[in-house]
């Protein structure tokens, strides 16, 4: 896209204007080039990092708003044989525990110099959007580290280290413990059902897996591990055809993610009814700033963290 065919953000505009460091002809140019820039770096966030694409998104927390409440809800009661005219039935009911959470904002900047700008114009070239590419991608990672790790000094809750999340121990065998890449095929996929039927078995039935997410190598594992010496099926198709409505994942973050940099795995629920990865507001860049003689873009995100409601549709194992 040539420059004098690039739409104008009249906001940059109006800043660049107002302070006089370039005439009317440069001013139009950079408040182009700020909007070719810009458009760039909203190109990238399609290329997401593994939080944006596992987890359910939500942006329904208004972006002014400085905590949330949730509630972690759980189902009680039960039925009974009742005769025709019985007026003592008993009740079922949804109990649930308050919780409150933070919302952090999340903020880098980029920027150009003003023989930056002139030289651009100078030359006929578009300024080098990887300034806007490194602060946003900046920003993803962070949004990825907190959805998975949280922030215990700031309050903010994250998917592996919610205390909620049933843990199901592992059977031991032989000299390498729990770890996969010291069993047999069979006591894998004993360890996996183990896993999945723990989510069912735990939640009454209420919640049944859709997914397993597993670390790089256990997954490579699995994936290319005959089930038997007596077929040419591998563990992971074996899995797939008993449990045919659940997803297999291959996670980098379950990569040391246990107590003690242990390897782990999930099985969960994975639906926006459970649970949601809280951004109220996505990467926003704002108007020039004058620094002296650079202009400084800020960058900014709202992030609340990862919010569980039913911890029961989800279980992990460490140590594998």
């Amino acid at each position: 896209m040539k420059p004098n065919e690039m739409k104008y953000d009249e906001a940059d505009l109006r800043v660049i204007s107002a302070t006089g460091r370039f005439d009317a002809g440069e001013s139009v140019f950079f408040a182009r080039q700020l909007e070719y820039v810009k458009s760039q770096t909203y190109d990238v966030k399609r290329v997401a990092l593994s939080a944006l694409t596992l987890m359910p998104v939500s942006t329904a927390i208004p972006e002014g708003a400085t905590t949330h409440t949730y509630r972690q809800y759980d189902t009680v009661g039960m039925a009974k044989i009742i005769a025709n005219y019985a007026n003592d039935l008993p009740r079922a009911d949804v109990v649930g525990k308050e919780f409150t959470s933070p919302i952090r904002s999340i903020g880098n900047a980029y920027g150009y110099n003003v023989q930056e700008v002139r030289s651009a114009m100078f030359a006929g070239v578009n300024l080098n959007a990887k300034k806007a590419l490194a602060a946003t991608r900046a920003h993803q990672e962070k949004i990825n580290q907190l959805a998975f790790n949280g922030d215990v000094e700031h309050g903010l809750p994250g998917f592996l280290t919610n205390p909620n999340v049933p843990e199901v121990t592992l059977l031991a065998d032989g000299t390498a413990g729990a770890t996969f890449a010291g069993k047999t095929p069979d006591k894998i996929v004993r360890d996996v059902n183990a896993l999945i039927n723990t989510v069912i078995t735990q939640s009454k039935g209420v919640h049944r897996p859709n997914e397993v997410w597993l670390p790089i190598d256990q997954y490579g594992l699995i994936a290319t591990t005959q089930n038997s010496t007596a077929s040419d099926t591998t563990i992971l198709s074996f899995l797939k055809s008993v449990h045919p409505g659940v997803t297999f994942k291959q996670v980098v973050e379950m990569d040391e993610a246990g107590v003690g940099g242990t390897d782990r795995m999930y099985a969960m629920e994975n639906s926006s009814e459970n649970w949601q990865l809280e951004i109220p507001m996505m990467i926003r860049q704002y108007p020039p700033q004058q620094r002296g003689l650079e202009f400084e873009v800020p960058v900014e995100s709202r992030f609340a963290g990862v919010i569980i409601e039913y911890p029961l549709a989800f279980a992990f194992a460490d140590g594998i």
